[in-house]
C-alpha cells in the first residue's frame, strides 16, 4: 500500500514536471515566443508596447486626461460616420457604447427606429461590434409597441461600418 501511494505522488510529480516544460507559444496564434533574456529589454520593449501596471505613463503625461480615441480609433469613427444621420441619445467611449435616439424618416411617421452600439473591442473586426435594432410602432392613440428588428438588418449596419473603417484606415495608413 505504501509502495502505492509513493507511485501516485511520483507520477504526479512526473507529469508536473512534464507540463511545466511546454514550449512558450502565444496561446492565440500558436507561435513559438522568443524569450528575452536582458530584463530590462523586456521591461523596455513591454512599455513601448504601452504595458505595465499603469499603462504607458509617459503617453498620458503628455496628453494630459484627454482621450484620444475618437481620433485614432477607425471603428469608432466609422461608427459614428454611420450613424450620422440619427440623433444621438448617449455615446459613451469609455463604456464602449452608442445609442441612438428614436428616429423616423418622416414627420407623421408612427414608425421609429432605435439602433444601439456595443464596442466589444478596438479591433477591427466584425466580432469587435454589437448592434441591436429596435423598431417602435405606434397608433393614432399613442399605444406604441416595441420589438426587436431582424438580424439581417443589423448585419447589414455593422457590414457598412466595418468597410467605412477599412477605408478610414487605408486613409490614415496613406498620410504616415
Amino acid at each position: 500500500m505504501k509502495k502505492n501511494k509513493t507511485h501516485i505522488i511520483l507520477c504526479f510529480f512526473l507529469a508536473l514536471t512534464l507540463v511545466s516544460c511546454n514550449k512558450n507559444t502565444d496561446p492565440v496564434t500558436g507561435e513559438p515566443q522568443i524569450y528575452e533574456p536582458n530584463p530590462e529589454k523586456r521591461a523596455r520593449a513591454f512599455a513601448d508596447k504601452g504595458g505595465g501596471l499603469f499603462g504607458d505613463i509617459n503617453k498620458m503625461n503628455k496628453t494630459g486626461n484627454n482621450f484620444e480615441f475618437a481620433t485614432s480609433n477607425p471603428l469608432w469613427r466609422a461608427t459614428l460616420k454611420s450613424l450620422e444621420f440619427l440623433p444621438l441619445f448617449n455615446v459613451d467611449y469609455a463604456g464602449g457604447i452608442i445609442l441612438t435616439d428614436w428616429y423616423s424618416n418622416d414627420l407623421n411617421s408612427n414608425e421609429q427606429i432605435k439602433i444601439t452600439v456595443r464596442f466589444l473591442s478596438n479591433e477591427l473586426r466584425s466580432s469587435s461590434l454589437n448592434i441591436i435594432a429596435h423598431k417602435k410602432i405606434c397608433d393614432t392613440n399613442n399605444n406604441c409597441k416595441i420589438t426587436k428588428l431582424p438580424e439581417n438588418f443589423s448585419q447589414e449596419i455593422k457590414e457598412s461600418i466595418i468597410n467605412s473603417a477599412r477605408s478610414i484606415k487605408i486613409e490614415d495608413e496613406k498620410k504616415k
